[in-house]
């Protein structure tokens, strides 16, 4: 009997025996196909329904493998109402996956919301492990893999995006760790400016593009090296994992790593953020006093007092 069930799972069959009841939360190709498990395969057999991000994308997937379970929309538009539907629906009994375009459900992706509201109805959840771009990039990174941090998309708007940098580059950590975020391709160069500006040119940095499909392409260098090669380039294309190494950082340090010293003057520091283009003195006021984590106006009036003993 093993040995059929091992047979029929290398043919990627339907399964032998039916599925418990449950949500199967299953992770999907990111791009080559090849990279499907045959648990997935034979789930997505198996289960009555699918509740997918974009039906029709996962149509394409379904096709390629000659499966015909029935697909129902599941996306962050409708996620809500749609969890209390399949939820009932399990809890009668049924037998739901969720998947999303590419990867792993609820990661930067719809499907947390369902896992909790089955979780809170008592219902099993399965996980069906798979593709997942950030561990993908990590381990052909070269980047300390030992300790690192998943954080999704950065803001989309420039000030809330140094903002949420500056912050990280404040943080306390005892060693080196990766810190892994997602990236659109119209914004990448914007964010490695960021970067080099908060944690300064010789930040260690990979940018993954199209990670298992045809273009697979790492960049990995400092910063400013990594900026400097996109840069050149006409168009920026695919969706980009973007990782930094993000330096050990003593808690009583008072500044983030690859700034200023702490005991460098505040009108010193201002003059070097204020030689970046575009920027201010108000704006390299507001910017330092977040990065010290003092008051705006506690830092112009220090300004004033460095300016006027100079005279």
């Amino acid at each position: 009997m093993a040995q059929e069930e091992d047979s029929a799972l290398a043919r990627g069959a339907a399964p032998l025996m039916p599925l418990a009841p449950g949500l199967y939360v299953v992770a999907t190709p990111i791009g080559n196909l090849n990279d499907i498990t045959l648990r997935a395969l034979n789930v997505l057999r198996g289960v009555d329904r699918i509740a997918c991000e974009d039906t029709r994308q996962t149509q394409k997937l379904l096709h390629h493998f000659q499966i015909a379970t029935p697909t129902v929309s599941c996306h962050e538009h409708n996620e809500p109402a749609r969890a209390r539907e399949l939820v009932q629906v399990i809890k009668a009994g049924g037998r739901i996956a969720i998947v999303t375009d590419a990867g792993t459900p609820a990661i930067s992706d719809p499907g947390g919301w369902l896992v909790r509201e089955a979780i809170a109805a008592a219902v099993p959840v399965i996980p069906i492990p798979g593709a997942n771009a950030a561990i993908t990039a990590l381990i052909a990174s070269g980047l300390p893999a030992e300790e690192f941090e998943f954080l999704g998309f950065l803001p989309e708007k420039a000030g809330a995006r140094r903002t949420r940098l500056e912050k990280l580059a404040g943080e306390p950590r005892e060693t080196a760790r990766t810190l892994i975020f997602y990236e659109a391709p119209h914004r990448i160069l914007d964010t490695l400016a960021d970067l080099e500006s908060v944690w300064g040119p010789t930040l260690r940095v990979v940018t993954a593009r199209e990670l298992t499909k045809i273009h697979e392409e790492f960049v990995r260098g400092t910063v400013a090296e990594v900026r400097k090669e996109l840069a050149v380039r006409d168009r920026i294309r695919g969706e980009i994992t973007l990782l930094i190494e993000a330096p050990a950082r003593s808690a009583s340090s008072g500044i983030a790593p690859g700034a200023a010293s702490a005991h460098e003057k505040i009108s010193d520091r201002i003059a070097k953020i204020t030689a970046e283009p575009g920027v201010d003195e108000k704006e390299a006021l507001k910017r330092l006093a977040r990065e010290l984590d003092r008051s705006k106006s506690e830092l112009y009036r220090e300004l004033q007092r460095e300016r006027a003993a100079k005279r």
